[in-house]
């Protein structure tokens, strides 16, 4: 079986060949990646010609898709020129663990079509610290993007991708699906995912804000009313 790597990107030329370098010498056999499709979302800084440049010293396939803004809307965009047999949704600053691509194939072999890691911060903080540990619970309560996603291509197909009413929480509506349909299992092994935006926002203020989302989320909200929230609290 392939993997086809889908990550969505806005403005990350500083970091993004970081991690595509890390994909390339962590996965456990270079044939088991068919591709690597970063999905531009519109950066204005030197992301595209970054991720060109790279991908021109590596035998590894790396493509640049062009969509329009949005994670659930740039990961579609991906998916729909991915040809491998499994997508590996990943953000850009988080590093999936050594021998990912075998991990992932072995719980597809195991007829487990959908599932993440395990994810802890790049952080001291006894909070993220705490949040981390959370994730090896079998619960749709304590996932989120920065674990990663992979999913066969069929199900995904099935499933109908991503929702793309959601501008955030697009993650989380996938794996409430996945959950109703008992599809979906975690991986005991470790995303290393960055906590910059903590960092930027603060570890308590966005805590806040993240549980408000998904509280508003499990009273009915709607995506307009989350992303609402989101642009005001968040990213405001």
């Amino acid at each position: 079986m392939k993997i086809s790597i889908i990550i969505p990107i806005l403005n990350e030329a500083a970091t993004i060949c970081k991690l595509l370098s890390h994909l390339i010498q962590a996965a456990s056999a270079a044939d088991t990646i068919e591709e690597i499709i970063i999905v531009d979302g519109g950066s204005v800084d030197e992301s595209i010609k970054t991720v060109q440049n790279f991908s021109n010293t590596q035998s590894t396939s790396i493509r640049v898709v062009s969509s329009e803004k949005g994670r659930a809307k740039q990961m579609n965009a991906g998916a729909a020129k991915a040809s491998g047999d499994i997508l590996y949704f990943l953000h850009a600053d988080s590093f999936p663990p050594k021998n990912y691509d075998r991990y992932i194939v072995e719980e597809v072999h195991k007829e487990n079509e959908a599932g993440c890691f395990r994810m802890k911060f790049d952080s001291n903080h006894w909070w993220l610290r705490f949040l981390g540990w959370l994730t090896q619970f079998d619960s749709k309560r304590c996932r989120g993007g920065d674990q990663s996603q992979f999913i066969t291509a069929s199900l995904f197909k099935e499933i109908n991708g991503y929702d793309e009413a959601y501008v955030v929480y697009e993650d989380n509506d996938l794996v409430d699906r996945l959950f109703a349909i008992n599809k979906f299992v975690i991986i005991p092994k470790y995303v290393v995912t960055s906590a910059r935006r903590y960092r930027e926002v603060g570890v308590w203020r966005l805590q806040y804000h993240f549980l408000n989302i998904h509280m508003r989320r499990w009273l009915g909200a709607s995506s307009e009313d989350l992303y609402r929230y989101y642009k005001e609290k968040v990213v405001s």
